[in-house]
């Protein structure tokens, strides 16, 4: 008998779901209660700026097998860009000094008794400290691991645990950095290249997905509620409709954790959450397609420009997001004009974007919290970033829920 999977949320959990499921002949019917699809991960038209931006920073590495199948499975490979070897340039904006590290090819990671392409100041040995977090327990934080007191802890480990988890190394749970590191500079080289949406996150991927999913979308589609009948979902509450389910068919919530506490009876979920500020900023010159740089000694950590727009990001930003935009943007463009070789440039057009939930708050205890894709109603599916994946609340992370689901949903 035919059935049909309903996937509520068309972030990129939700789309990745669904994509995977047409790709399996799987009828699929996505829901959202937007206007638009893509959750955190889409671009929009800012008129201060005149340009199309993102409402947030990604950076993709070649290790996200995921992302990367998700993206050949819409066509949209190409739309990735990056150097072809693994190069992550930094910039410390207390001393001015630049420097680029460049891992090597294999497993083997010669590369840290390389000078040239290891962080300065620091040490082969101070690296092998990180081998703690490939073997952290589930309750230590990424400090808890390491050794604060060198430059290899403020120039590397303090910007990427920042960046990946969304928190500060004090709290953010070791255990889910160290899953990151295995899949990409634990593999080498290879897994480890830096990859950018050249033309934006909605560009890349959201518009190639519903291109592929057409009539199988609706919008503003608000679930209010889930008819549940003793154990399995018997019907899904719309603002404007009742959608009742046939006895084979299932649902995949694909909604962040407090929507889904909402609509599901005694499901846990992580509570607590981080925001993100993202400075965009409008260049008077173009400066080539794409690149990024790494900060450190600054309020921003991540800085990318795609030609005229400079865009920075700052992670474990709940202080700096209860700032007014006017007060952030002149701090951060210091920044920015400082990395750029612009001094004493004027502030430009710009645009402060808050997620004040960006992520849930990557820290031992509420990752704990984290649920399983299966619920105690055999036909209803949870899937996001927020899931237990074993990874951080990242692309990478989002995607693979979206899978699981859809693995999950092909044997209800």
């Amino acid at each position: 008998m035919a059935s049909t999977v309903h996937v509520v949320g068309a972030g990129l959990a939700g789309l990745s779901c669904a994509v995977a499921l047409l790709r399996a002949g799987r009828d699929v019917m996505v829901h959202e209660s937007a206007g638009h699809a893509g959750g955190r991960c889409r671009s929009f038209h800012d008129d201060a700026l005149e340009r199309t931006i993102d409402n947030g920073n990604h950076l993709v590495l070649s290790g996200n097998h995921a992302v990367l199948g998700y993206l050949a499975a819409i066509g949209a490979s190409d739309r990735l860009v990056g150097p072809e070897r693994a190069e992550f340039p930094f910039l410390d904006l207390d001393d001015g000094r630049r420097w680029t590290v460049r891992p090597n090819p294999g497993r083997l990671a010669w590369w840290i008794l390389s000078p040239a392409r290891r962080v300065p100041g620091t040490r082969a040995v101070d690296y092998l400290r990180g081998l703690r977090l490939a073997r952290a327990g589930p309750g230590a934080t990424v400090a808890e691991c390491l050794d604060t007191g060198t430059a290899l802890y403020r120039r590397f480990w303090e910007p990427l645990a920042l960046s990946v988890l969304n928190a500060r190394p004090e709290e953010g749970a070791a255990v889910l950095l160290g899953a990151v590191l295995g899949e990409t500079f634990g593999r080498g080289e290879a897994a480890c290249r830096p990859r950018i949406a050249a033309e934006g996150l909605s560009r890349t991927f959201v518009d190639p997905a519903l291109a592929l999913l057409g009539d199988r979308v609706r919008f503003k589609r608000r679930l209010r509620s889930l008819d549940l009948d003793r154990d399995r979902v018997g019907a899904l509450e719309f603002d404007d409709r009742r959608v009742p389910l046939a006895e084979a068919d299932s649902v995949v919530l694909a909604v962040p954790p407090a929507a889904a506490a909402g609509l599901v009876p005694g499901l846990a979920v992580p509570a607590a959450s981080r925001a993100i500020v993202n400075g965009h900023f409008r260049l008077a010159e173009p400066r080539g397609a794409v690149s990024f740089l790494g900060l450190v000694g600054g309020v921003g950590q991540w800085l990318f420009v795609r030609r005229d727009v400079a865009s920075v990001t700052v992670s474990a930003a709940d202080a700096l997001a209860a700032e007014p935009a006017e007060a952030i943007a002149p701090v951060l463009w210091r920044e920015v004009a400082r990395a750029l070789g612009l001094n004493g440039a004027p502030l430009p057009a710009w645009r402060i974007v808050k997620e004040k939930r960006a992520t849930f708050a990557q820290l031992p205890a509420e990752t704990a919290r984290r649920p399983a894709t299966r619920t105690a109603w055999g036909n209803l599916l949870l899937a996001g970033d927020w899931t237990d994946t074993g990874l951080p609340a990242t692309l990478e992370g989002a995607v693979r829920s979206g899978h699981a689901a859809a693995e999950a949903a092909r044997s209800v």
